[in-house]
């Protein structure tokens, strides 16, 4: 290397220096910060930009359940509320809906699958939104054919859903004529099992299969036949008869 190099290197090298200057402050940032944005009016109330949730929503699949089952679902009975509940047999978020009304059944998801392909394309190229008041969580396991009884449960076959007698099972909201309602969940109905029947935003309740319209539940609860009352006892013909039976056992023409 020529000197002429090293000399300009090891001058570079003099140059060069650690600060011995302490970091600027936080506070001295901040300052600078508050000083460049504008400053609010006492009138003006700050304006939150925090989101209400940073994660984003779980959009799920009502035809599978959230869960794997950790045992094997038996068949099983749908509930029916006998108490005199009410519970899913009225309107909550749309203003059309389609309810079961003739029994109480397992409907499998491919069958309610079917009836919302049904409603979908009825009602294509319009503004709804349609909500599915039910959710295919039942696991169904079958053997094949000619297989002898025991030796376990079965395979898994398909999912399903127990919907209960009176139950709302599709919610339908939006610019969307009543006529235009029907016709879409008559086809839908059409392709699912069991009788089904349309229903309003206020229509009442149901009760089993009784609709509370003009009747009460106090009425409903109420016995059909009235409590007999009991019988009044007479003291004095109760005792005149123990006597004569008394007489009569004494005698000796007995």
């Amino acid at each position: 290397m020529k000197p002429r190099n090293i000399s300009s290197l090891s001058a570079h090298f003099e140059r060069l220096s650690v600060s011995s200057a302490s970091i600027r402050p936080a506070t001295t940032l901040l300052s600078s910060l508050s000083a460049r944005r504008p400053a609010l009016s006492e009138n003006t109330t700050p304006i939150s930009r925090r989101p209400f949730s940073s994660t984003t929503s779980r959009q799920g699949n009502w035809l599978l359940p959230t869960q794997p089952e950790k045992k094997r679902s038996r068949k099983g009975r749908p509930r029916v509320p006998t108490g005199g509940s009410a519970r899913g047999t009225t309107m909550v978020w749309g203003d059309y809906g389609l309810r079961m009304c003739d029994h109480h059944r397992r409907v499998s998801a491919a069958q309610l699958k079917n009836g919302e392909e049904a409603i979908k394309v009825r009602l294509k190229g319009m503004r709804y939104r349609l909500y599915k008041r039910v959710c295919a969580s039942i696991g169904v396991y079958s053997s094949g054919n000619e297989v002898r009884m025991g030796k376990g449960k079965g395979s898994f076959d398909h999912w399903a859903s127990r919907i209960a007698v009176s139950k709302i099972i599709f919610e339908l909201k939006g610019d969307v004529h009543e006529q235009v309602a029907r016709d879409a969940f008559r086809l839908a109905g059409n392709k699912m099992p069991g009788q089904y029947e349309f229903v309003k935003k206020g229509d009442a309740p149901v009760v089993g299969i009784t609709k509370l319209d003009g009747v009460t539940m106090e009425e409903l609860k109420r016995p059909r036949r009235k409590v007999p009352l009991p019988m009044p006892i007479d003291l004095g013909s109760t005792a005149e008869t123990m006597s004569s039976t008394t007489s009569t056992s004494v005698s000796p023409d007995a």
